[in-house]
This record gives C-alpha cells, structure tokens and sequence, in this order.
C-alpha cells in the first residue's frame, strides 16, 4: 500500500506565493441582516470573485505551475462538472498549455461554453453510465498528458488552502479570531486546504463541511471514522457537490484535523441563493451557497461566536438562477 503524501501548511504558503501574481485576493465581507438573523457575528469569503467564478482556479494553477517544462507541451487532461474545468482551463490558457476536459453531458451549459471559451478541448460523457476517471485517464496516456485531478492532489489541495490562508490574515488584521470555518465539500479539497491554514493560526477553529441532503459522503465518514460513500439517489441542484466519496488525501487531512459534517436540504439552499442575492448582492451558484444555506437553516450554530462561510462559486445557469431567486 502506498503512503499518502499529505501536504502541509508550508505547502499553502508556497502556494499563495505561485498564485499571487494571477489569483484574486477576496476579503472578507460581512451583512448587518445575517448577523441579526443568526445571533453571530458572521464573515463571508467570497469566492465568486475568484478568476472563473470559484476557488478552483488556485487549486488548478498551482498544479499546473507545479508541471516541469518539458512536460507542458502534452497539456493536461480534467475531469469536472464545471468549476474545476473552468480553472483547470483557465490556468493552462495563462501557461500556454494545451487542456481537455471531460465534463458530464447534463453540466450547466453556462459551465461548459465557459471552459470552451478559455480555449478548452471539452469531452463529454453520460455520468449515470460512463467512468469519468477511466475516460481522463485514458487520454492522458494516448497524448502523454498530465491528469489533474479535481481534488485529490497535495498541489491542488494546497492551492485550495490559500483561500483559508487569506481568510486567517483577514483575521488577525482584524484582531479577531474565527470560533468556526465553514465550506461546502464535494471531494473535500476546499476544506482540507483551509484546514490546514487555519489550524496553523487558529489551532482552536472548529472546521464544517456542508453538503447536500442525502449527499453526505463527508458527514458519514467523519461519524464512521472512515470514507463512507453517501447513498443518495437522483440529482441535486448542487451539481458542483455530487462526488459519491471523500478524496483518501482530502479525508486523511480534513480526519486529522477534526473537521465535522453536516447537510443542508435543496430547499434550503435555494433559500440562500435568493438571500445572497437580495441581501449581499452576489450571484451564488447552489454548490456555492450551501454553507450559507446551512447556517441560515440553524444547522450551524452562530448564536455568539465569530463564524467564516465560503461562498465558494458562482457558477449558474441564468434560467435556474432566476427560478431560485423568486
């Protein structure tokens, strides 16, 4: 069996030195209206203002810079259903590196023309029949391209980490300290990296991830104390949440450092899209905003502590958005 290779909060830090010419530095924010509702005193991270609409942009450059030279020219191959697409073609159109993405036919067509438009080769597959990884994979060997993965990865993970990283100096700028972090997990590469950068600062920050109802890989395997898949049947209008396990590198870092779970419904969640909209002022994808649904519905607890919620996408397809916000 091969060891895991965890990375670090060095490695973070490394990482916010790569994507400080190219990322966007979003500070936090707050809201008089979610701080009387909840009873905390609550900071977003907004993450919607990231290069391509989500966080998965420092993930992807990272690891992408992390590719020696005489690899570059073969390009990179990704699987995604819209946000690490964008990021992971994004990044390589800076680097001048060639991309292919294989993106479920069924993805957001606003994800999917936006990954063309960064220059992209997009692959699509049937996610109810065909093996996204298998399909990547075998790409990757026919071009003698690098795989980068959405999730699963010390590279991206520690690119995913400078978005705790940022939210920590926001805080000791602030001579305050965050009782709670929160963020929505999907393969758990979010979290873990915040994880990391928020426990070096904050050794007592609690850390929670989100996900959608019946989609909680995440929440079973910290109760089992081991990846557990979720048993969810169907679809969720949170398409960018839908991975059926933790990542074994996400879940070994987010287990260690005592990160716990929980879900919000997709009623829920499209309570806290039309709230980012009417209230914050932000266009919030529904993968975005469940954390913020979460502690809209009471499951996260605000009532006198200083809590952090990413908002980690705003990635939407105009139609659903308009249905959402009415």
């Amino acid at each position: 069996m091969t060891e895991l290779v965890l990375p670090t909060a060095a490695d973070v830090d490394a990482a916010a030195r790569v994507l400080a010419p190219v990322a966007v530095r979003t500070r936090l924010i707050t809201s008089p209206a979610l701080d009387a509702l909840t009873g905390g005193r609550i900071f977003l991270k907004p993450e919607v203002l990231q290069r391509t609409g989500s966080f998965k942009f420092r993930g992807a450059y990272n690891k992408l810079s992390s590719i020696p030279q005489a690899a570059r020219k073969a390009g990179v191959v990704a699987f995604s259903s819209g946000n690490h697409a964008q990021g992971v073609a994004a990044a390589a159109q800076l680097l001048n590196m060639p991309a292919v993405i294989v993106m479920p036919s069924d993805a957001p067509v606003s994800k999917i023309e936006r990954t063309k438009s960064y220059g992209a080769e997009v692959v699509p597959y049937d996610r109810d029949k065909e093996d996204r990884d298998a399909i990547a994979r075998d790409l990757a060997a026919k071009r003698g391209a690098t795989v980068v993965p959405p999730y699963d990865d010390p590279w991206v993970i520690a690119g995913q980490g400078t978005v705790g990283r940022e939210l920590a100096e926001d805080f000791a700028t602030l001579g305050t300290a965050p009782d709670l972090v929160s963020a929505p997990a999907s393969g758990g590469g979010l979290m873990a990296g915040i994880a990391l950068a928020t426990k070096a600062k904050f050794p007592s920050a609690s850390l929670m991830t989100v996900e959608p109802y019946g989609f909680d890989d995440h929440a079973r395997s910290f109760a089992a104390g081991h990846r557990e898949p979720h048993r969810a049947i169907g679809r969720t209008i949170c398409d960018a949440l839908m991975a059926s396990i933790p990542g074994e590198i996400t879940f070994a870092i987010n287990q260690k450092l005592g990160v716990k779970g929980v879900t919000a419904t997709d009623d829920e969640v499209a309570k806290a899209v039309a709230f980012a909209f009417r209230e914050l002022k932000l266009v919030v994808e529904p993968g975005g905003a469940v954390a913020l649904a979460a502690l809209l519905a009471g499951h996260i607890d605000a009532r006198g502590k200083t809590v952090a919620i990413v908002l980690s996408g705003g990635n939407v397809d105009a139609d659903l958005y308009a249905k959402l916000i009415q």
